[in-house]
């Protein structure tokens, strides 16, 4: 299943707010809502939007799943596709170039530990990556700010 740019402008911003308005939406892509109505029951029928959810106020990130993805990539010096995709998803909180073995280190916030491996699996069938290592989260010791 392969996603264009404006699939992913739709996923961004229902993630952002699931109950944004179709004509709003329409609007903010540049398309007839007619248009984002299909592809947004396309998005549903390939299963890459199973669902909608809301968020109660002063829920402390109590159901967020987070992890750390550690990511290898094939060539150092030219791995600007992997980044720029990487930097697209909404889950991702912090990107990292490392020194030393690991090229990459991607932290992620999700609201499911299945969302979390849809992400692994689209960046680890880049071109551009050879191997990642994935971390669950189990528990924070200590958080400042907001990361």
């Amino acid at each position: 299943m392969k996603l264009d740019a404006i699939d992913h402008q739709i996923l961004d911003e229902l993630t952002a707010d699931a109950r944004i308005p179709l004509a709003t939406l329409a609007t903010r892509l540049g398309l007839s809502r007619q248009s984002v109505r299909q592809r947004i029951d396309r998005l549903e029928g390939q299963k890459v939007i199973s669902g909608y959810t809301i968020r109660r106020a002063g829920n402390s990130n109590a159901d967020t799943v987070r992890a750390v993805m550690l990511v290898y990539r094939k060539d150092r010096m030219r791995g600007a596709d992997v980044t720029s995709v990487i930097a697209k998803i909404p889950e991702v909180v912090d990107c990292a170039i490392l020194s030393g073995e690991i090229d990459l280190m991607v932290r992620l916030e999700a609201d499911s530990h299945e969302r979390i491996n849809q992400i692994w699996s689209q960046i680890s069938t880049l071109p551009g990556v050879q191997n990642i290592n994935t971390c669950f989260v189990l528990s924070a010791l200590v958080q400042r700010g907001n990361s």
